[in-house]
């Protein structure tokens, strides 16, 4: 695919995914994911694949631009290509997992964290203008809190402006808050506009259970009461499971589990706590149950899992 980006060497047709690439490649110089000079930007990058690997995905937009990734959610798995984005309306604890990468053809993406007053702004503005999502969708579950989209040459000329500033740092303060909301724009007039529409509205299903979300990050190492998070969210218990499922492919309970486990994990690898001691501090009242948990979750035991990210090598049971 080939387009005129304006501005660049007197408007020369470029290929977008290639600029894409190049620019992505050029200040993601690291395996991983990369803060930029531009805030609420990432950058990541992988030379090869990778087996799984946890993250809590806040409400952004995520783009792959070279290499395949897939993403577990609950009993759902979400494949994304280059040139396709994802939308994540609320937090959600994934698995995620690069498949196609190389040193010659590394795996290549930006994120863009979206704050939902830049997207309520916008609706305001469009009005009835987004178009109505169609029944051949990107996600077979209306409320799910992940959506897939391919990238048209617009959305794709929009990233690359956004992030050529990298480039240009002087110009970021003036041009990135632009750049920012064409993107936002142009995911609310695709075909995840709807979606995009009840994340920014405070009355909608998926904004209550953004509130829960929110509280259960908040609290994750105290008891569940699913009660107090219904009457919070103005909810009754049963709308409150039913939708929080629909949402993040999980019930409360097992989000929460995954919020703990996730959190244990980066206490032990970057505080160097032991597994006991991380246990306790999230919440959990008996190691042993932690550790059968977290195996369960990460496919080996505390201190193998935690020794393997480290690289080293440790033979003994956590």
């Amino acid at each position: 695919m080939t387009a005129t980006i304006p501005g660049i060497s007197g408007a020369l047709t470029l290929n977008l995914q290639q600029q894409l690439a190049r620019v992505i490649g050029k200040w993601a110089t690291q395996q991983g994911i990369q803060r930029s000079a531009i805030d609420g930007v990432n950058l990541i990058r992988c030379d090869q694949p990778s087996s799984c690997g946890s993250s809590v995905y806040e409400p952004s937009l995520s783009f792959v631009i070279q290499g395949t990734k897939t993403i577990q959610l609950g009993d759902s798995e979400i494949t994304y290509k280059p040139l396709t984005y994802l939308a994540s309306s609320v937090h959600l604890p994934v698995l995620a997992r690069v498949i196609d990468a190389s040193a010659e053809h590394p795996y290549l993406g930006a994120s863009l964290k979206v704050d939902p007053q830049e997207v309520a702004d916008l609706v305001l503005e469009l009005g009835d203008k987004a178009p109505p999502l169609g029944p051949h969708g990107p996600c077979p579950q209306v409320e799910c809190g992940l959506c897939t989209s391919s990238m048209d040459e617009r959305m794709q000329g929009a990233l690359y402006r956004l992030l050529s500033l990298l480039d240009s740092p002087d110009d970021i303060p003036i041009l990135a808050p632009l750049a920012r909301r064409e993107i936002i724009y142009r995911t609310l007039i695709g075909e995840m506009g709807s979606r995009m529409r009840k994340f920014a509205s405070a009355d909608s299903q998926s904004h209550r259970i953004s509130t829960v979300i929110s509280a259960l990050k908040d609290h994750y190492a105290e008891p569940l009461r699913i009660r107090e998070l219904a009457e919070a969210a103005n909810m009754s218990e049963s709308t409150l499971y039913h939708s929080f499922k629909q949402a993040t492919r999980m019930s409360p309970l097992q989000f929460q589990k995954k919020l703990r486990l996730h959190e244990a994990r980066r206490l032990m690898l970057t505080e160097g706590l032991e597994a006991a001691t991380a246990s306790y501090r999230v919440g959990y009242e008996s190691p042993s149950h932690f550790s059968r948990e977290y195996s369960r979750l990460f496919g080996a035991p505390p201190r193998a899992d935690v020794n393997q990210l480290r690289g080293e090598h440790s033979p003994e049971p956590a």
